[in-house]
């Protein structure tokens, strides 16, 4: 049978597009993909319709690939099956909604929004109009991703107590990025918590929370937060944030089976300094027969280890290497195109439950740390010109 193709609409033509769409066109079969492929049929940039062009040239976008100089055309386009949204995380939910509100199922960047009520509506309206919505953490669909998680519910470490996860890079911020850079500047929803911190929310909650049956999850019940806010905007550049989870995973223990994380983001000192893996393990997941450490960097790692408890076996490197040359963003376009094949509205990777429950969760770390951004963009009204 030949594989489920799926033709996408790429809105947006910075790099984390370009590399989405690198990705793509990558033969499936070299990761063991046989029954999805993928078509890139349109892309969009929201400055030129000849910047959009320049993008499938130098991405080496194959046959016929439409270019837009609006997001409008994008999403009205009848070839596209599914839009993948790449701009900044600020203009999300007003470019989800309108891609939704066209009728085209979407696969949107992380962080999925500013603030959780935006999300939900999001969420909302994809159930409303029967589309397919899913927020683009790569990190969840890598094969690293799921055998840890498998690790953790066939109990190879016991039970889970406690997770450390960290994403950090460590730069000189006043020149790197200045002032109006998306790392740093408010009006784009910067900062390292809804850039950076992300991924190590990602690693609590895949560990923590997704391990467990949908009907046990239960979101933290407590949530402790400082926050450093970067002086020349207001953006935060460190956040931290402790969090404990009512029972344990994988069985579901109650109190006193409470399992706690700490969840990390820097802007001026990095998880891997000399970024070389020099700094081994990014998150180090621990239960009670033993520990998982996986190397950094929390976004893209491709190592990890079980230690036992002493006394009870030996440690055990895996490495989980991705195709030469390839970043691994495949890896959640499958996804989306098994969903959409099967009918499926969610992913059961990250269905919307999850990811609205972190984003409550990054609403409170924000609430804690004082830091708001401009009403336009917290804003839940659609449309709203940003």
């Amino acid at each position: 049978m030949a594989p489920y193709n799926i033709r996408w609409g790429i809105m947006a033509t910075g790099w984390i597009a370009e590399t989405f769409v690198k990705d793509l066109l990558r033969d499936p079969n070299v990761r063991g993909a046989s029954d999805v492929s993928h078509t890139v049929v349109a892309v969009a940039s929201s400055s030129s319709k000849s910047r959009a062009e320049k993008f499938i040239s130098e991405t080496g976008v194959p046959g016929s690939c439409a270019a837009y100089g609006n997001y409008e055309e994008l999403v009205a386009d009848p070839n596209v099956d599914v839009v993948y949204v790449a701009t900044p995380h600020s203009h999300h939910f007003q470019n989800v909604m309108l891609a939704l509100e066209a009728g085209k199922p979407v696969l949107c960047e992380k962080a999925f929004t500013v603030n959780a009520a935006q999300t939900k509506i999001l969420c909302e309206t994809a159930k409303k109009k029967n589309l397919f919505l899913m927020e683009a953490v790569w990190t969840r669909y890598f094969p690293l991703s799921i055998q840890v998680r498998d690790l953790i519910k066939n109990g190879a470490i016991g039970e889970v107590l406690r997770v450390i996860a960290d994403n950090s890079f460590g730069e000189d911020v006043e020149t790197k990025w200045g002032t109006e850079h998306r790392m740093v500047n408010k009006d784009l929803a910067g900062g390292c918590l809804l850039d950076l911190g992300i991924y190590s929310l990602t690693w609590v909650f895949q560990t923590l929370y997704h391990t467990l049956p949908r009907e046990q999850r239960k979101p933290p019940s407590a949530i402790s937060a400082h926050m450093a806010l970067y002086h020349l905007t207001g953006a935060d550049e460190a956040t931290t944030v402790l969090l404990t989870f009512p029972t344990t995973t994988p069985s579901n223990l109650p109190n006193p089976g409470q399992s706690q994380a700490v969840a990390m983001t820097n802007l001026r000192v990095a998880t891997d300094p000399a970024e070389d893996n020099s700094a081994r393990p990014a998150i180090r997941i621990q239960g009670t027969k033993g520990e998982i450490q996986v190397d950094g960097p929390a976004f893209r790692p491709e190592r990890y280890r079980i230690i036992p408890k002493k006394g009870h076996g030996d440690i055990k490197e895996v490495e989980c290497p991705f195709p030469e040359g390839a970043k691994g963003m495949f890896y959640e376009a499958d996804e989306v195109a098994r969903c959409l094949r099967d009918g499926k509205l969610e992913s059961d990777t990250l269905p919307w439950e999850e990811s609205i429950v972190i984003m409550e969760v990054m609403d409170e770390v924000r609430r804690q740390g004082e830091l708001t951004y401009p009403e336009k963009i917290e804003s839940t009204v659609y449309p709203t010109v940003l």
